[in-house]
């Protein structure tokens, strides 16, 4: 009796958390009027104006926006994935110096709030003409910036025998070479996993994309969502979640696609 119980409570919980995301899209096909008339998921005749309308809302179509978020995101993973991958090998098989203190001032870093930094940033990349670009969206993840992935892998790396590093110094190679060829491709979960973090942070990040980037041409996804409320106008509530489902269907795909990784790149590095 338990177990049907607790399956049923699991099973409501699970339709009380979908419920906003059930809503926006059944609201993605109704007409403005009756958007916010009732709570409910009924849904008597789709509007699929409000995606051809949402789609050219603005001077350029959605897509211009989604390939922008694109650009940003894999220059984001690709330097996550390069940078965390070096910096984790080297506090998890070199010994230098303070090797302890700087390995708990990069975990102290995790808990730094991204607005105490965000003044300081703005002003170097400012003085670096980098503002109203993707630079200092992209350029920090080449620096190991994420602290989080560099411990997810270093977790990793320890579960790694050291005999494989071992016999690999054995035969000459060094630690470039026992890198790329022994430790890199036994951390596939653990790249998967901060690959599909590094996309879904990064393609539903507001905040950081509305401080550096000002010019509309160069507006990401979450940026392009903000321009449909007008503060003058009505706004076009229809366009609005219409356009927020075809952003979601990106974030979809790639977790169901590397949900497995996901699981297991987790489960053998302890995160938990």
């Amino acid at each position: 009796m338990r177990k049907p119980l607790k399956h049923l409570l699991l099973l409501l919980g699970a339709l009380t958390m979908l419920y906003p995301l059930l809503w926006m899209l059944v609201s993605s096909l109704r007409p403005n009027s009756e958007i916010f008339r009732s709570a409910g998921l009924a849904l008597t005749q789709p509007h699929f104006e409000n995606y051809t309308n949402g789609w050219s809302a603005f001077s350029r179509p959605f897509s211009h926006y989604m390939i922008n978020s694109l650009i940003v995101v894999t220059g984001a993973i690709l330097g996550n994935l390069l940078a965390c991958s070096l910096a984790a090998y080297a506090f998890a098989r070199l010994e230098f110096r303070a090797k302890r203190l700087w390995f708990a001032t990069m975990l102290v870093t995790i808990m730094l709030p991204v607005h105490v930094i965000i003044v300081p940033q703005y002003v170097l990349f400012s003085e670096l003409g980098w503002v109203n670009t993707f630079l200092p969206l992209i350029v920090p993840k080449f620096l190991a910036t994420d602290a989080f992935f560099i411990f997810l892998m270093v977790q990793f790396i320890r579960g790694v025998p050291r005999e494989l590093d071992e016999a690999a110094r054995i035969d000459g190679a060094g630690h470039a070479r026992i890198f790329f060829q022994v430790i890199l491709p036994l951390m596939v979960p653990a790249l998967a996993t901060t690959a599909i973090f590094t996309f879904i942070w990064t393609w539903n990040d507001f905040y950081s994309q509305l401080i550096y980037l000002t010019d509309p041409d160069r507006y990401t996804t979450p940026l392009a969502l903000r321009a449909f409320v007008d503060q003058q106008t009505a706004t076009d509530w229809g366009s609005v979640f219409a356009m927020s489902v075809v952003s979601l269907a990106p974030v979809f795909l790639v977790f169901l696609s590397g949900q497995r990784f996901l699981l297991r790149g987790i489960a053998t590095t302890g995160g938990k």
